[in-house]
């Protein structure tokens, strides 16, 4: 209300201030362009000129309101698509989780570019892809992924790993995870996908170079660590073994695996099922002594029934030392019956018949095993003791078949 009645006051002295200066003087414009001529007086002049600035305000008034309300427009369309395209992300997301792998592909990738996030969307597309088997828009759409966003070579790079490990392209996955490791050597996800590589490919070598880096960073669970170390360990001894043998056409040689030995950590030197199959192979490629020399070695503090087993099986060029030391364990382990099936057998190597037949028979007793009945009833047959040694057999057969107890023909 004030307000108004100031506007009326300031117009009333406005117009009373014109009235008083047309009745002073009307006064003369005259303004000439061409032959154009424009004559009037000064006030209907200065007049026009009012009009003529009020007319610009105004216009230019119009012209922002204009652009203020097209700038709100478009702010508002924009929002529009990009809740129109958080709908269609969320469901392509929900396909996915659903399983519908076509819905989700075009739901994810029409919607990625007016996505918040579009490297989200083109990397759950790619997923989506792979599941329809389509590895050429997979790779397309992991392309778009790392344009789309900077920084995002590491997400995108696992990612296409992870695909193609789950597609079987194992040499595709391996090239890109050495890539990302090259970029991030400690990253510990690229360690574990390439552990997983290298066991599919059964890259041992490769492996036993990697399996420092994943005890450092504790990246496995350690029973695995330890059964994944002794695998691949195994592994390589084995290869090494082949390849003694591939060379012996010039001669028996063993200094692939011997060699390969020295490079085991010291741990798995000292380790049961190691030190087992190491020496396994070394009487395999026909080197018996120093197997022998190595299980006698080891054997007091890796004690276990294996290794007993595999030092009465082995030859060494001094039975009675072998004997001998068989014998001292036997005080420690009187009631092992693996150990005495071991004294049989090293018994047999001296040619102690008799303390043979008693190692068997006192084995038998403490645990019945077919190896221990077939060592005594072969001994038997070579004794002379024919008909022993048939009934051993006969009772060994029955009883690991499951025989019922039926009647017999009395001889």
């Amino acid at each position: 209300m004030i307000r108004l009645l100031i506007i009326i006051l300031i117009a009333l002295l406005i117009g009373v201030g014109l009235s008083l200066g047309m009745q002073y003087d009307l006064g003369y414009v005259r303004i000439s362009l061409g032959h154009y001529l424009l004559e009037t007086n000064f006030w209907v002049g200065l007049g026009a000129i009012i009009v003529l600035v009020m007319a610009i305000v105004l216009v230019i008034g119009l012209v922002r309101r204009f652009a203020s309300s097209t700038s709100v427009m478009s702010g508002w369309l924009a929002r529009g698509r990009e809740r129109r395209a958080r709908r269609r992300t969320t469901r392509g997301l929900l396909a996915l989780a659903e399983g519908n792998w076509p819905h989700a592909r075009r739901q994810l990738e029409a919607s990625a570019d007016k996505a918040d996030t579009p490297l989200i969307n083109y990397l759950a597309a790619a997923q989506a892809a792979f599941e329809c088997g389509d590895h050429d828009a997979v790779d397309e759409l992991l392309r778009k992924a790392y344009e789309s966003t900077p920084g995002s070579d590491m997400a995108v790079g696992i990612t296409q790993a992870q695909l193609q490990l789950a597609g079987n392209r194992l040499e595709q996955a391996l090239a890109t995870l050495v890539r990302l490791r090259k970029k991030a050597p400690q990253h510990p996800f690229v360690l574990k996908l390439l552990k997983t590589v290298y066991v599919k490919l059964e890259d041992w070598r490769e492996l036993s170079r990697l399996l420092p880096e994943l005890r450092k960073r504790d990246l496995l669970d350690p029973k695995e660590f330890d059964e994944l170390e002794r695998t691949t360990w195994r592994k390589l001894l084995e290869r090494a073994a082949d390849e003694c043998r591939r060379q012996s056409a010039g001669g028996q040689t063993l200094e692939p695996l011997t060699k390969l030995w020295d490079e085991l950590p010291p741990r798995l030197r000292k380790d049961e099922e190691i030190v087992r199959v190491y020496a396994h192979l070394l009487a395999d490629l026909g080197d018996e002594t120093q197997a022998e020399a190595l299980v006698r070695k080891v054997l007091p503090g890796l004690w276990s029934d294996e290794l007993i087993n595999l030092y009465g099986r082995l030859k060494s060029d001094k039975p009675a030392e072998q004997l001998l030391a068989a014998e001292r364990w036997l005080k420690e382990s009187p009631n092992n019956p693996e150990l005495l099936l071991a004294l049989g057998r090293l018994s047999l190597r001296n040619e102690l018949w008799g303390k043979a037949r008693e190692y068997f028979e006192t084995s038998l007793k403490l645990r019945r095993s077919r190896e221990a009945l077939a060592e005594l009833s072969r001994l038997n047959a070579h004794m002379s003791d024919a008909e022993p040694s048939v009934k051993l057999l006969m009772q060994g057969l029955v009883t690991d078949t499951g025989l019922p107890e039926l009647p017999m023909p009395r001889a």
